[in-house]
């Protein structure tokens, strides 16, 4: 592999992630850390650590790349990891983007654009256009939006003028852009992604899809592989649309197209350009590792050889340093933290570890794995009864 150095211009646990893979494959590891950071585990697990002013300034992590000689950077998720802007400055330098093109990030981060494009590729959409065209319920959706911001469901016409304002003011907010759309809004739909792998030479291959319906404020919570409400040949359907969304905008590496659900029908929702937080749950149901596969791919490698094939069930869960009745982020210190040994962790902290509200409260992911949907969901019940977390509210 040509990648000798890695820079990881993130934190926290996808950081520890993807330095493991590093370790694996023989390539040194450097880490960034803000200066409210210091002290994290992401800091002291690298093999070199270089302070910047913030995770959110693309040109500090390119100079920290440039100062320890590091020749690839991987965004990680959150933060900059699906910026256009720097998927093309690390490029312009030189560095080994591990990552979709920035052509395929504008494309599919624009929600208005990436359904242009889904539609034009033969991929289911939810309709959209004016609400007298759509009716109610309908959906006003920010179209640079994510995780639930600029989102609003309105039921009535007279809801329709508050709404609108209340969603235009967070997506500025969110997305310094303030443009919206209406589409239909489905009561109750199924939340289910495929994982793809794309090459540069246009092959693309898939690990299968995974069902996200479980979550809270826009956010999931529990993800599995199957989907226990896709059959085969729903399964090959969505994988099917999901490959031709990604051939459409020309999409490298990894990443995830999102659809929702409702009985037999599906449609797109959006693309996830960029590694997920549940990835683990595709990983083990088919024994890939994503960040390696992220690597060869970067590095010029195909995915012709990869046939996906699925053994077992898997379920993840997040383990988050919140309240569980408002869902507010919690500061303290770990004082005691016992993970278990019998599921695949994947964590971003130590025992004695300070946790602030600066950042996501994510503190671990519980990954179970077992040889049917009952089996796997049993483990990680036994393994939850073994997590303890003390100093901090989980």
């Amino acid at each position: 592999m040509g990648i000798g150095k890695l820079l990881v211009a993130n934190r926290g646990e996808i950081a520890l992630r993807v330095f493991r893979t590093c370790r694996e494959l023989g390539i040194s590891t450097v880490a960034v850390v803000a200066p409210d950071d210091r002290g994290s585990l992401h800091a002291r697990s690298a093999d070199e650590a270089v302070e910047i002013t913030s995770y959110l300034h693309s040109e500090e992590h390119i100079r920290a790349a440039k100062t320890t000689g590091a020749d690839a950077i991987h965004p990680g998720y959150g933060f900059l990891a699906e910026s256009a802007d720097f998927a093309d400055a690390v490029v312009a330098t030189g560095v080994v983007w591990i990552g979709p093109p920035a052509e395929a990030l504008r494309l599919g981060g624009d929600k208005l654009e990436a359904k242009r494009v889904a539609r034009g590729a033969g991929v289911p959409v939810l309709p959209d256009g004016s609400a007298q065209e759509i009716g109610y319920p309908l959906l006003i959706k920010a179209a640079l939006g994510g995780g639930g911001r600029g989102m609003r469901v309105v039921r009535k016409p007279e809801e329709l003028a508050d709404a609108r304002a209340a969603a235009e003011r967070e997506a500025v907010a969110a997305f310094d852009d303030g443009t919206l759309y209406y589409e239909r809004y489905l009561e109750r739909p199924r939340h289910v992604e495929v994982q793809l792998l794309a090459d540069a030479a246009g092959r693309v291959t898939h690990l299968f899809e995974r069902e996200c319906s479980i979550q809270r404020r826009h956010q999931k919570v529990l993800e599995e592989s199957p989907s226990p409400a896709v059959d085969a040949a729903l399964q090959m359907k969505l994988v099917e649309a999901a490959a031709a969304f990604a051939s459409a905008i020309g999409y490298r590496g990894a990443g995830t197209v999102e659809f929702v659900l409702d009985g037999d029908e599906f449609f797109f929702l959006e693309l996830n350009g960029r590694i997920q937080v549940e990835h683990p749950v595709p990983e083990l149901v088919t024994g890939t590792d994503l960040v390696a596969w992220q690597l060869r791919i970067a590095d010029g490698g195909g995915v012709d050889s990869y046939l996906p094939t699925r053994s077992g069930h898997a379920v993840e869960v997040r383990l988050y340093a919140e309240d569980s009745r408002t869902f507010l982020p919690q500061a303290g210190r770990i004082e005691r933290l016992l993970l278990p040994a019998t599921v695949r962790v994947d964590s971003g902290v130590e025992e004695g570890d300070e946790i602030g509200l600066a950042y996501d409260p994510l503190l671990a992911k519980l990954i179970a794995h077992g040889a049917s949907r009952g089996d796997a969901f049993d483990r990680l019940a036994a393994a939850l009864e073994e997590t303890k977390v003390d100093g901090v509210t989980t």
